[in-house]
């Protein structure tokens, strides 16, 4: 049956936009903006400290990953550096910085690198994964992260195609390796559910049925106010508002793809004629699905 994750994952478009590998030596401390795209960590050798977003540093050390879907500012640096401490990397190679002390041995190996979601979707989708996903040493985790590592610093032919597969299999790992971290509602605490892990996957694998609270409900032997109500609290959104952001997903791919017609879309997606669907995506999207389709091949 269809994994709910693996979708996701999938209509985001991971790629990578920028990624380097920056050495530390001494006390560091560098501050990042961003603008609300992905951002990973991953330390290969050493340890330091990554806040993000004004939330506590976390503590990181050789084979840890992290990876924020959405993030607008972090700090990141040496354990124990000061506060008011502010340092600027210094490149020292295509794609190498260094910060902190500029001559002798260094104390960590960082790879780092902002990404961009290619969905036009990312905004709805992002917010049903984990605000940061945390991965301690996990060993398939580390092989990958290595496997990052060592294409970051090379400047081999298809280097950028490389790393946008790997960071697309790490964020997936991740997402499997973080469970136990999770505690924010969003998809990733739905699947960890038992009862509502069944209806997800049903709502991901047949769109097309005309699911009912009712019918999602007996997947999850819960009552349907039961269910309605774990759902919301688990997922973070009710069962019938994933369910259409996931049709419209699919329908949008489907409109890219240009292979189907709007009658055979409609019926993709769950919707009885090509009119309520067109509809139901205008309400959503805000424009026709002929309008869509168009520009995302103007």
């Amino acid at each position: 049956m269809t994994d709910p994750l693996t979708d996701i994952v999938s209509f985001l478009q991971l790629s990578a936009r920028f990624s380097k590998v920056v050495e530390g030596a001494g006390a560091w401390r560098v501050r990042r903006q961003g603008d609300g795209d992905p951002f990973y960590c991953a330390v290969l050798e050493g340890t330091c400290f990554l806040s993000v977003d004004g939330y506590a540093p976390v503590t990181l050390q050789a084979g840890d990953f992290v990876l924020v879907p959405a993030v607008h500012g972090l700090v990141n640096g040496s354990v124990g550096a000061p506060d008011d401490l502010l340092s600027q990397p210094v490149e020292i190679g295509k794609g190498r910085f260094r910060v902190g002390f500029q001559e002798g041995p260094t104390d960590q190996l960082i790879c780092i690198g902002h990404c961009s979601f290619g969905s036009p979707d990312a905004a709805l989708l992002v917010p049903l994964l984990p605000r940061v996903l945390l991965v301690r040493r996990e060993p398939r985790l580390v092989a990958l992260v290595e496997m990052l590592g060592e294409e970051a610093r090379a400047q081999r032919p298809g280097r950028d195609v490389i790393l946008e597969r790997l960071l697309e299999v790490l964020l997936i790992e991740a997402l499997r390796g973080a469970v136990d971290t999770v505690d924010a509602p969003g998809l990733m605490r739905g699947m960890m559910d038992e009862r509502l892990s069944p209806a997800l996957r049903v709502m991901h694998a047949q769109p097309e049925n005309s699911w009912t609270i009712a019918e999602l409900a007996t997947k999850t032997a819960l009552s349907r106010a039961a269910f309605f109500a774990r759902f919301n609290r688990t997922v973070g959104m009710p069962p019938m508002e994933y369910l259409l952001i996931w049709r419209m997903a699919l329908a949008k791919r489907l409109l890219r793809d240009q292979q189907l017609g709007l009658a055979l879309i409609a019926e993709r997606v769950g919707y009885s004629s090509a009119s309520t669907f067109s509809v139901a995506f205008v309400r959503h999207v805000g424009m026709t699905p002929a309008r869509f389709a168009h520009a995302m091949h103007a």
